[in-house]
């Protein structure tokens, strides 16, 4: 592939959490950060750092902020400055002293397309990109660049955790952006989170698993059906307005866990870092194994990154990543970041299954993400999304203004909680008939108590589309007798 050493252009985005109320200058949180990256090895030596000015608009920050940070990265030895601006990892650490300095710093928290169903004028289904916007482009670039200088083996039968090239793209961007620790060893390329997850609920019945715990609410139905054919029982655990309650896992008797910890599905909810860390120490003190579904992290709008919890037990968590949300769900492509006493087995799950995924798909994504397309990609799409989110709020407060919106800072749907007095399935139900697509929450409840609430997809409707759609539910919520 001949790009596989280091990444080829500069990234567009990097995990970076910054605390504005810690009472330390924002330019020494960013420098502590990517300082601890570097020493981690989430940022390897030659992979390129984000523009500036980039850098700076999406952490809302002033250009100089990131300029003075860089500088003295540099200045340190971590970073080197390159021609025509960018800026990388150097070749080699400093030494250990080098940032004794900022020791105390460490502890500061490291063409707009419509889509309508048949039998709908607007559908609000949830779940779906816009894959109208797929950079077909830039794709068949790298397909080219595949076709041109991938060596002949590639193209014979693989192991079942697929290429290398694709396991050290990935590992660069995840590491990079998600703040994990992942290694290639440790990564099993899949067909999206479907096959995935089906994997891994394989490996554990026959490693002894007896339950599996999922969020109540969650769209996992994957999870659910997959278990119980695989013979495991499922439990649900409540969610609250910031994601799973972890005090109830202890309660489950579950042998493993499936979370969306970054932006629960559907509520939205952010799973606290002290909740993290009680989901982690309740796995290592049973021995389970925690799945986090980190589906649609990617689109961020009114709120700070939120890293991966497999940052923070890569033993004892699998990290599950798809490019449905973020390029097509037609593409296929998916990943699983395992611990390692998983890895062979659920590698050799794959190989019964298929005997692994496409080639040239796995080598085109590689060379898109090392090219830095895929940041590119997602750099033009984040303001699309967020225009057809704030469409969809700004709908709801003129003619909805009783409805309450949560989980609206990310993603690609928000859901919005009726009031008492409105029964969930008679409102979706009117909604259909004035020809508008909606669900309920309640479909997606386990235990199946639960305030009533809707979900809206927003992703593949144009801002008028969701302007005609907030109009129709307010004549179908006053038909069924709300305000």
């Amino acid at each position: 592939m001949g790009r596989s050493g280091t990444n080829s252009g500069p990234a567009e985005d990097l995990l970076i959490e910054l605390d504005r109320d810690a009472g330390v200058p924002l330019h020494r949180q960013i420098e502590a950060s990517i300082r601890a990256s570097i020493r981690d090895g989430r940022l390897r030596a030659g992979a390129s750092l984000p523009p500036t000015r980039t850098l700076a608009a999406g952490h809302g920050v002033s250009r100089g902020v990131v300029v003075e940070a860089y500088q003295q990265l540099v200045a340190e030895g971590y970073l080197v400055s390159r021609s025509g601006g960018y800026t990388q990892v150097a070749a080699s650490m400093p030494p250990a002293d080098a940032d004794a300095g900022s020791a105390a710093l460490t502890a500061v928290s490291t063409a707009q397309p419509v889509a309508r169903s048949v039998g709908f004028k607007v559908d609000f289904g949830y779940g779906r990109t816009d894959v109208s916007q797929f950079p077909r482009a830039a794709w068949l670039r790298s397909v080219r660049t595949v076709l041109a200088t991938a060596p002949n083996d590639r193209f014979a039968y693989l192991d079942g955790r697929g290429v290398p090239e694709l396991h050290q793209a990935l590992c660069d961007y995840l590491n990079r952006v998600r703040g994990t620790l992942a290694v290639p060893g440790n990564v099993v390329v899949c067909n999206g989170y479907g096959q995935g997850i089906l994997l891994l609920i394989q490996v554990l019945a026959r490693r002894g698993a007896r339950r599996i715990a999922l969020e109540d609410p969650s769209s996992d139905d994957d999870a659910r059906v997959l278990a119980g054919a695989a013979g495991l029982d499922v439990v649900g655990i409540p969610v609250g307005p910031d994601g799973v309650q972890v005090d109830a896992l202890d309660l489950a008797d579950a042998d493993a866990v499936v979370l969306t910890p970054s932006h629960q599905w559907p509520t939205g909810g952010v799973l606290s870092a002290e909740a993290r860390a009680e989901v982690i120490r309740w796995a290592r003190r049973r021995g389970a194994i925690v799945i986090e579904d980190d589906y649609d992290a990617e689109y961020r709008y009114d709120r700070s990154p939120v890293g991966a919890m497999q940052g923070l037990a890569p033993d004892h968590v699998v990290y599950c990543g798809t490019a449905s949300k973020t390029l097509a769900p037609g593409l296929r492509l998916g990943w699983l970041v395992a611990p390692a006493h998983l890895v062979a087995d659920v590698a050799a799950a794959k190989v019964l299954a298929d005997r692994g995924s496409s080639v040239i798909d796995q080598l085109t994504f590689a060379d898109f993400l090392g090219r830095g397309e895929f940041d590119r990609h997602l750099r033009r799409m984040r303001p699309v999304y967020r225009r057809r989110r704030d469409a969809l709020l700004d709908a709801l407060r003129t003619h909805l203004p009783d409805l309450r919106p949560a989980g609206i800072a990310a993603g690609q749907h928000v859901v919005a909680w009726l009031p008492p007095d409105l029964d969930e399935a008679a409102v979706v139900a009117a909604a259909a008939r004035h020809g508008l697509g909606i669900q309920g929450v309640g479909p997606f409840r386990i235990a199946g108590a639960g305030p009533g609430g809707l979900i809206f997809g927003y992703a593949t409707l144009s801002e008028s589309a969701i302007a005609e759609g907030i109009a129709l539910l307010a004549t179908a919520i006053r038909e069924v007798g709300g305000s």
